[in-house]
């Protein structure tokens, strides 16, 4: 397996957010491939939390590739994003889904669930998941098949299919 660095996750939002589907994500004993992301763009995006510019909470999106920015959203739920493209540019994909791979199998369909399982919280903001011991995305060389659509949540730029989710059984994949 190969871990994702800097420069993966430089590239462009669109193109990580397809490419994750598959990868593993490790997040203390918790291992899991991912199975469905969502890419937000900021100053292009008005669905992006960085739409109209760098807040507190908010610049970790505007820092460099690679990072995780956790938020809290509806007073009960956190969400697990991936910063992307160079820094300053304020893109990030969010991980909505999770098959859970060890220490059981579990699939985490959602990303308020997928955190709450995983105990990934606002502390876990701002950590460099390219060289984490503890939190980390690796590649296994699958190359699942997927479909594009809307993202879910959002009130704006809905025509936009920025949603991406495998199509296929993960039975097959996990070996």
């Amino acid at each position: 397996m190969i871990r994702l660095d800097t420069d993966y996750f430089s590239q462009p939002t669109l193109d990580v957010a397809k490419d994750l589907l598959g990868k593993e994500l490790t997040f203390n004993a918790y291992k899991g491939l991912i199975t469905e992301t969502e890419a937000y763009i900021g100053s292009d995006d008005p669905a992006s939390h960085a739409y109209r510019g760098q807040t507190p909470r908010t610049a970790v999106m505007f820092g460099p590739p690679g990072m995780s920015y956790v938020y809290f959203i509806y007073g009960m739920y956190f969400c697990l994003n991936i910063v992307t493209e160079k820094e300053g540019t304020a893109a990030a994909v969010l991980i909505r889904g999770l098959q859970l791979m060890h220490p059981e199998s579990k699939n985490l369909n959602g990303p308020g669930k997928l955190c709450r399982h995983l105990g990934i919280t606002r502390e876990h903001n701002g950590i460099d998941l390219t060289t984490s011991h503890s939190f980390y995305v690796q590649d296994k060389g699958l190359t699942p098949g997927y479909v594009a659509t809307p993202r879910i949540g959002i009130k704006v730029a809905t025509e936009r299919l920025w949603r991406f989710l495998i199509t296929e059984d993960f039975s097959e994949m996990s070996d």
